[in-house]
């Protein structure tokens, strides 16, 4: 198989629906594509009802494209990371890896257009993260929620109304961002820097104002950039919690016990910003956004400092702390369901708590004049 007819494959798989997300090569199945989060299969002329190893390997090595690093990083680890594109038709978000000594291959499609908040939609936060000055913004979330998108628009947001130095160290480049009033220089990880940890250190020297880090994914990263923000650059980095809250609890336990008061007091004086977001399957095909944002306030900070308590958790400072931006994900996902974006059983399936969400969505079909309950014609004896 030459490159010609890998590009040939990848156009057909992008091709076969709308919305696609995802390419997905996996031994014993046909090539498949993730379309508005349901996995199906592509049909090509000739078919390929069932992959085999040696077909998905010979594609991986296409996609590697001879490069040593790639090469030996997916046989020392099992996996490896890079960027590919179909020249005019879409740039990819690729990882390799190996299971039961097959490999496989998932690509994600990036968006070619430069996204802003307005046209994802995204909320007021969002428009207030663009102006912080200095300290740390973390956006959170599973792999595919959305996150690098939801960054790139703050960065869209910044290009536009910031004369600054924007450094990003990302892995691989995902959106690639013109200079307007900003100017932007943009590293990929192995062609530019060789760890989040060095190109971070490095980007102190770079005389920047914003630091994108693709991902805090380690102790060394955390530090550093726990220190950048301390000397007034504004790092903005992702990490993998389920909200936002978590995100404290996730750092924290990187570090020694010896070590969390210190890393405490840090967090509570730099961390502007803990945003978490989901994706939801949305009414008439497609998905929508939830999100769940902690923002940096006097009770915030408290429980940064000295651990949620009765009455203190970081759930209940964002319930009341709504005129400022903050929200829970249960709010967010009433929200979508009174805006009739999602289904009741879709709020309940992605819910944090269930008891809120039951009473909000009975609240709501209240207002509309339905039923909450199945019981009908009680009466008094």
């Amino acid at each position: 198989m030459r490159k010609q007819e890998v590009d040939f494959v990848l156009t057909r798989m992008l091709d076969a629906y709308s919305s696609v997300s995802d390419l997905n090569i996996t031994v014993g199945k046909p090539f498949q594509v993730e379309s508005a989060g349901v996995l199906v299969g592509v049909d090509l002329d000739p078919p390929f009802e069932e992959l085999t190893p040696f077909q998905t390997e010979v594609f991986s090595l296409n996609l590697v494209n001879g490069d040593r690093r790639l090469t030996e990083t997916l046989i020392k680890e099992g996996s490896c990371d890079l960027a590919y594109a179909l020249p005019g038709k879409a740039r990819f978000r690729v990882n390799i890896f190996s299971q039961r000594s097959k490999y496989s291959i998932v690509l994600r499609q990036l968006s070619t257009k430069i996204p802003t908040c307005e046209d994802l939609g995204l909320p007021e936060a969002f428009h207030k993260m663009a102006q912080e000055k200095n300290g740390i913004i973390l956006v959170t979330g599973s792999t595919g929620s959305g996150k690098s998108t939801s960054l790139a628009a703050v960065l869209n947001e910044m290009n536009e109304t910031k004369q600054e130095h924007i450094v990003t160290l990302e892995d691989p480049v995902e959106f690639s961002h013109p200079h307007k009033k900003a100017t932007f220089n943009q590293r990929e990880m192995g062609n530019d820097f060789d760890s989040f940890a060095s190109g971070l250190r490095a980007a102190l020297r770079q005389g920047p104002k914003v630091i994108l880090v693709g991902e805090m994914r380690d102790k060394e990263t955390v530090e550093i950039g726990l220190s950048a923000a301390e000397t007034g650059h504004l790092v903005v980095s992702t990490i993998h919690t389920v909200d936002a809250g978590q995100s404290i609890d996730r750092i924290l336990g990187m570090f020694s016990i010896e070590e969390e008061k210190q890393i405490r007091i840090r967090l509570s004086g730099v961390v502007r910003w803990i945003v978490c977001q989901r994706l939801l399957p949305k009414v008439g095909g497609g998905r929508v956004a939830a999100f769940d944002i902690l923002g940096n306030n006097m009770r915030s900070k408290d429980a940064m400092l000295n651990g949620e308590s009765d009455g203190k958790t970081f759930y209940e400072i964002q319930q009341a702390s709504k005129p400022f931006g903050m929200i829970t994900f249960d709010d967010y996902i009433i929200g979508l369901y009174e805006q009739g974006l999602i289904t009741e059983e879709t709020a309940f399936s992605y819910c944090s708590r269930q008891g809120i969400v039951g009473r909000g969505v009975d609240t709501v079909k209240s207002k509309r004049g339905e039923a909450t309950s199945e019981i009908e014609n009680l009466e008094m004896v």
